[in-house]
């Protein structure tokens, strides 16, 4: 549970212990990676609220879509994950482990899930609500950039999501690294093993790059959510934007999900990279598109349109 990190480049170091405390009288551990993912979430969640006039999204709204996207998400990162890791939770005869799939205390999440639930929670509620998707995932990227800014830091406290081995300067090191890694296969010599735990080399700390990456995201969509010209501006730049940096980022990771052992050019596929750079490409062309379409036009934005609905309805009270 306790975990030395170091960045020797740096002249950083750290003990981390996994649990943040424990519940009295049930004698169950809780965990700093909840503990900050339910931070991040309830930061998302209210300056999304705070925000939310600028899109015509009301705090009502924000609050009862959350009630069906974060339950859908909870399910949805660990079917995200077990169903490319499906090897994992069969046993010996073939059969698949419920227990062990069920189980969320061993770690086994994926980011992706909870974004393809949330469009989806969202894409229904709006139908329901009868209000724009557009607008609505406009100010909801806002949040995704916050929750994955903030969350990544859980990974941190959990010693994962690192990348391959590396010299940089801010190279981070640990003995459960070294060992995780040796363990993979991953280090080509013993002298590998032992330049992690001197700190001569150590592993690229990719929950920190994404993390950051997010963090200039976050104040790039803040800006273009001020002054778009149309619904579905923010919503198009976040997928063009986090699928950019997921696709580098991925690159680097030692514990990517594999598309069920495919290859591209006798090359693993990691699903994740290959999702990010498919919509990197898709959003980015049609961001560029809509950009070039409503070139020098007045904003056409879900919000207006409600505020020119409520004016001539009080016109139309003040008539009568």
């Amino acid at each position: 549970m306790i975990n030395a990190v170091s960045f020797p480049g740096l002249g950083l170091e750290f003990t981390l212990n996994r649990v943040a405390f424990t519940i009295p009288v049930l004698d169950r551990p809780v965990y700093w990676y909840g503990v900050i993912i339910t931070c991040g979430l309830i930061l998302a969640v209210y300056l999304c609220i705070r925000w939310g006039r600028r899109f015509g999204i009301s705090e009502d709204n924000i609050i009862d879509m959350m009630l069906f996207a974060v339950p859908a998400a909870l399910i949805a990162v660990r079917v995200y994950y077990v169903v490319f890791n499906l090897d994992l939770y069969r046993r010996a005869d073939g059969s698949l482990d419920w227990s062990a799939i069920l189980s969320y205390s061993d770690g086994g999440l994926a980011i992706y899930g909870a974004i393809i639930s949330s469009a989806i929670v969202l894409l229904l509620f709006c139908r329901a609500k009868k209000l724009s998707f557009l607008a609505y995932a406009d100010l909801g990227v806002h949040g995704l950039f916050i929750g994955q800014l903030i969350g990544r830091w859980g990974n941190f406290m959990n010693v994962e999501a690192y990348g391959v081995v590396t010299d940089l300067p801010w190279r981070m090191c640990s003995q459960s690294i070294a060992d995780e890694l040796w363990a993979k296969g991953l280090l080509e010599s013993n002298l590998a093993y032992e330049s992690i735990l001197n700190g001569r080399l150590g592993v690229h700390p990719t929950f920190f790059y994404e993390s950051a990456w997010n963090f200039v995201g976050l104040i790039i969509v803040y800006f273009i959510g001020k002054k778009r010209k149309f619904d579905g501006q923010c919503f198009l730049f976040y997928f063009f934007w986090y699928g950019l940096g997921r696709a580098w980022i991925e690159g680097l990771r030692t514990d990517s999900l594999y598309l069920f052992g495919w290859e591209l050019f006798g090359v693993p596929i990691r699903v994740s990279q290959l999702f990010a750079a498919l919509t990197c490409v898709v959003a980015g062309g049609a961001l560029v598109w809509a950009l070039w379409k409503y070139r020098g036009k007045k904003p056409e934005l879900f919000v207006e349109k409600l505020a020119a609905q409520r004016a001539a309805g009080e016109e139309t009270g003040k008539e009568e």
